[in-house]
């Protein structure tokens, strides 16, 4: 829940420019508040930056005060939805029952969504990580199609914390996630605490294939240093 429109046409001017030199097979996707997305998708428009929404309801419509349907956002130009997000789990009550009802909603209107999974630092300790989040794709993914999905492994503990997963550690995790799916080529990005002084390690790891990224999105300098990141480290 970061920038008004004002902010968010402050961020775009500073960070385009810094695109100019980005590899053409690294995809760019913008996931902000529903009151930026209008602003932002006609500034972006025919650019290589995609927008996606924080969230989708499962209904088409309804008497859900609050909330917004998978034809309000693309009709704004919306291709990308995240989904299942720690925070929404944790302070708004979704479940891995509503998180399926959200994901098969939001491709249905043509949504890609990006269907998070993860652990606190609890479930970690008590070696409950991988059974956590094998129980979080079967549930959330059923009936979902895998062609049309991005899952992020965020590690609850590693967000906003300052305290990162190490990368392989993220890669052992995301290879467990890909042997669960009937479909390998789904991409899956690690998210928490991503820096641009992390990166270039995160990236050399042979099982993620991106990132999704919390604070240091924010800031130009380093949402475009981490975008541009290092195949070498």
């Amino acid at each position: 829940m970061y920038k008004t429109q004002a902010e968010a046409l402050e961020f775009l001017k500073a960070f385009v420019p810094h695109l100019d030199n980005t590899p053409d097979n690294r995809e760019i996707v913008l996931c902000i508040p529903f009151t930026d997305l209008a602003m932002m998708s006609m500034n972006l428009h025919g650019s290589r930056v995609r927008i996606g929404a924080q969230n989708v309801h499962w209904a088409e419509c309804g008497a859900f005060t609050g909330e917004i349907s998978g034809a309000m956002l693309t009709e704004l130009g919306v291709r990308y939805v995240v989904v299942g997000h720690s925070e929404r789990r944790q302070y708004f009550g979704e479940t891995d029952v509503t998180v399926n009802l959200r994901l098969k909603a939001a491709q249905k209107a043509g949504l890609i969504p990006i269907f998070c999974v993860g652990e606190t630092k609890q479930q970690r300790d008590a070696d409950e990580t991988e059974a956590l989040i094998f129980h979080q794709l079967q549930v959330g993914l059923e009936g979902v199609d895998l062609s049309q999905l991005v899952i992020a492994y965020e590690p609850i503990w590693a967000i906003g914390t300052g305290e990162t997963c190490e990368a392989k550690e993220a890669n052992r995790v995301i290879g467990l996630i890909r042997g669960q799916l009937s479909y390998s080529n789904v991409p899956i990005q690690y998210g928490g605490s991503v820096k641009p002084d992390n990166i270039d390690t995160i990236m050399a790891e042979t099982e993620i294939d991106g990132v999704l990224v919390g604070g240091a999105s924010l800031e130009s300098e380093s949402f475009s240093r981490i975008i541009n990141y290092s195949e070498s480290p």
